[in-house]
């Protein structure tokens, strides 16, 4: 199946609970020139109540559509306000995912190699707007 790349424009989020039972959301904005950057923020949680941010990290890189493929390079990492070039020779830097759903509202992806799947929500600045 082949997907229209420009589908992907904008801002998306998603969020989950990691294996020690935080809650971790992670925000997506991908742009029309290919670049990319994704924030992940890792939240403790005590009875039902988000107590503080554990860790926040941003990527920085180069994102592509192919037909149903979706891939991402990352090339830069934000740790503590701090900007890091991403080693390009580690395999980590590195994701592709088969695109399962994607449409306006919905960006359904499964990583080809660990197979996870992940749905994220694009966020609209246009409250009423389709």
């Amino acid at each position: 199946m082949k997907y229209n790349r420009e589908l992907l424009f904008g801002r998306w989020f998603r969020h989950d609970v990691d294996e020690y039972n935080r809650k971790v959301v992670e925000y997506a904005q991908l742009s029309a020139d290919g670049s990319f950057e994704f924030t992940f923020v890792t939240y403790e949680v005590k009875a039902g109540e988000i107590e503080q941010v554990v860790e926040q990290v941003t990527e920085l890189g180069d994102w592509g559509l192919v037909a149903d493929i979706h891939f991402t390079m990352t090339k830069n990492e934000v740790v503590d306000e701090q900007l890091y070039a991403a080693d390009l020779n580690d395999s980590n830097n590195y994701h592709a995912y088969k695109v399962l759903q994607l449409n306006h509202q919905t960006f359904e992806y499964q990583h080809i190699e660990t197979d996870e799947i992940y749905i994220m929500r694009k966020i609209t600045d246009n409250i009423g707007h389709c």
